[in-house]
């Protein structure tokens, strides 16, 4: 059974911890098995690549890689800032992510 993450594929987030601290992008891959994320422009790597079909010339290249979940907050649009997030149910029985600073929805 995959686990339950704050963030999902989408999401705007920032990060909080690493050598990238205080940089926000865009969750590109989320790995719920191993509670990982990668985000755009963030944790960039040096790859050495074959040459293959898809990719006729081989050599060095730039790529995002995997940082840990717990290392990224959800970006609120009213704060400004990455923020904890709760989840509320509404009315009509749908479960939803809140703020925790401001209260506002989310998704």
């Amino acid at each position: 059974m995959a686990n339950k993450m704050h963030v999902k594929k989408e999401d705007v987030v920032q990060v909080i911890s690493g050598k990238d601290i205080g940089k926000t992008g865009k969750v590109m891959a989320v790995d719920s098995e191993k509670r990982k994320v990668k985000v755009e422009g963030i944790n960039i790597q040096t790859k050495h690549k074959k040459p293959t079909q898809q990719m006729q010339q081989g050599g060095i290249v730039k790529e995002e890689g995997f940082i840990d979940a717990s290392n990224v907050l959800l970006m609120c649009d009213a704060c400004g800032k990455g923020v904890r997030t709760g989840i509320t149910i509404q009315d009509d029985g749908k479960k939803v992510r809140v703020c925790k600073k401001c209260g506002k929805v989310l998704d």
